[in-house]
């Protein structure tokens, strides 16, 4: 029997209304980051191992619009011949709005990403990275993605472990996207690539319940 496991992506402050975030992504108020922890905290009473990705980035990040003259946030440009999305400064590290909002306790470990100052990372994951040594450490074939946002952080990790090899189901409803208006598009993209979505944990927990065995 395959084991379960969760990552809750980004979960901090300059990603939420609720923090009046530098990039606060629509619809993540407190009520979201509180149905996000709970559900967090339910699958961890579950007894599933559960890890938080966290942006981390130093003040001149490559991402930041205010490193590159000229340029304004949400705008692009070419950095290292690839094209760069721009956003205004945030999660910067040490700062209140970098901090994560989820109960820190829930987490067995925290990845930090996107804190070289000359390279961009959505991705929570990498094969052979810090994510994917703790998932194997703990014997996690079978992933549980949710968290900020649906169409960059959260899709990126996603991808990544089915591209691992791990069975990887996203929560939507434990979700929200930066652009509304794709939403669907995205969604319809990860299920394409093999990628489970479901609307609420609900959807799965009498799955969960049936694979976890009795102590």
């Amino acid at each position: 029997m395959m084991k379960w496991g969760v990552i809750v992506v980004d979960i901090q402050g300059d990603f939420t209304e609720w923090k009046q975030g530098n990039l606060a992504v629509p619809g993540s108020d407190e009520g979201y980051v509180k149905s996000a922890e709970a559900a967090t905290r339910m699958l961890r009473e579950l007894g599933l191992p559960v890890f938080g990705t966290q942006d981390w980035h130093p003040p001149d990040h490559i991402s930041f619009a205010t490193r590159h003259p000229g340029k304004k946030p949400f705008e692009t440009t070419m950095v290292y011949g690839k094209k760069q999305d721009l956003w205004p400064p945030h999660c910067v590290q040490g700062t209140e709005n970098a901090r994560l909002l989820i109960d820190n306790d829930l987490f067995l470990a925290v990845v930090k990403k996107a804190h070289d100052r000359d390279a961009d990372s959505y991705s929570g994951f990498q094969r052979g990275g810090e994510m994917d040594a703790l998932l194997r450490m703990n014997g996690v074939q079978k992933v549980i993605v949710y968290g900020l946002a649906t169409d960059y952080c959260v899709k990126a990790t996603a991808l990544d472990l089915l591209a691992a090899g791990y069975q990887t189901t996203v929560i939507e409803g434990l979700c929200r996207c930066v652009s509304v208006d794709t939403t669907a598009a995205v969604l319809d993209e990860m299920s394409r690539r093999g990628i489970r979505i479901v609307s609420a944990l609900d959807g799965i927990l009498e799955e969960l319940r049936r694979d976890i065995p009795e102590t």
